[in-house]
């Protein structure tokens, strides 16, 4: 459930107190998520994919963030995507971070936002116990949506929209900020432990984050050719931000693969779902696994 003002207020102190001991900056997007980042780890890669998916849709793309908190991930995707909005249910992150809301995010749930047709809906985290799917398959004509595999998304788990009349067209990789904020921990700030006893927790990386790709059979092909044309794009080549080295020194490359039993893709590779022949060209094709 949803925190509540006095866990807040708690979870706040203990940011402030983290603070004063002078950690590096980007550590803290992973150990305090909810005020410096997302609960979701990312790269450039992971907005540019966000935008080109918008961009094949229209040229002017309608795309909505859910539950975007203080406009972390928002602000990057508005980057690329300058009219994108969010709505954020709870106000008092800005309250406590003592930040002014911006003019494109909203403050209301999505059962109540009345804009339609939206072009894209994100949907980075939805809290375990609360689902409004339906809400955001009401409004959207493809959706991208975020989840660990330790359970967290809605109702029972359950973070698929097939039943709402969508189709998953693809979806990759990403690690969990769970164990990006483990291996930091673990590494800069629990000094007793060996290196011999860090190399073996390492090892037990599992709580990885996925991000599936949906869409309404009327837009299903354009959102594809979107995914395909941003590989073609040459996702390698473009500048990172900051706090990707934090990434890359926890052991999580981009297009690395991790000896674990619950995947064998390499993080942030495409994989599509029952591509139809007639979707794409072949010099597409040859491209997924590149």
């Amino acid at each position: 459930m949803p925190f509540d003002l006095k866990e807040l207020c708690a979870a706040h102190l203990a940011y402030q107190r983290f603070i004063a001991l002078g950690p590096n900056p980007h550590h803290l997007r992973y150990i305090f998520p909810l005020f410096e980042g997302t609960y979701f780890s990312y790269r450039k890669i992971d907005v540019s994919r966000v935008a080109n998916i918008a961009k094949s849709m229209s040229k002017q793309p309608i795309f909505i963030d859910i539950g975007c908190g203080y406009g972390d991930f928002l602000r990057k995707v508005r980057e690329y995507i300058s009219d994108a909005i969010g709505i954020e249910k709870d106000a008092s992150l800005f309250y406590l971070l003592k930040k002014s809301k911006p003019d494109y995010i909203y403050l209301d749930s999505i059962e109540w936002f009345d804009k339609k047709d939206i072009d894209i809906a994100f949907v980075g985290w939805m809290e375990p116990g609360i689902d409004f799917r339906k809400f955001v398959a009401s409004v959207a004509k493809c959706i991208i949506t975020t989840f660990d595999e330790g359970g967290q998304c809605g109702i029972n788990g359950g973070c698929e929209y097939e039943e709402f009349g969508f189709q998953r067209l693809a979806y990759w990789r990403t690690p969990s900020w769970i164990d990006v904020n483990t291996e930091l921990m673990n590494e800069y700030y629990t000094p007793m432990l060996s290196h011999d006893t860090r190399s073996q927790l390492k090892s037990l990386r599992s709580a990885h984050n996925l991000w599936y790709v949906y869409a309404r059979k009327d837009v299903a092909d354009r959102v594809r050719k979107g995914l395909y044309e941003s590989i073609l794009n040459g996702e390698t080549t473009s500048q990172g931000f900051d706090f990707e080295t934090v990434l890359d020194l926890c052991g999580y490359h981009f297009k690395e693969t991790l000896q674990i039993s619950i995947a064998s893709e390499p993080l942030w590779e495409i994989i599509f779902d029952n591509c139809p022949s007639s979707a794409v060209g072949s010099s597409y094709k040859h491209t997924i696994h590149s």
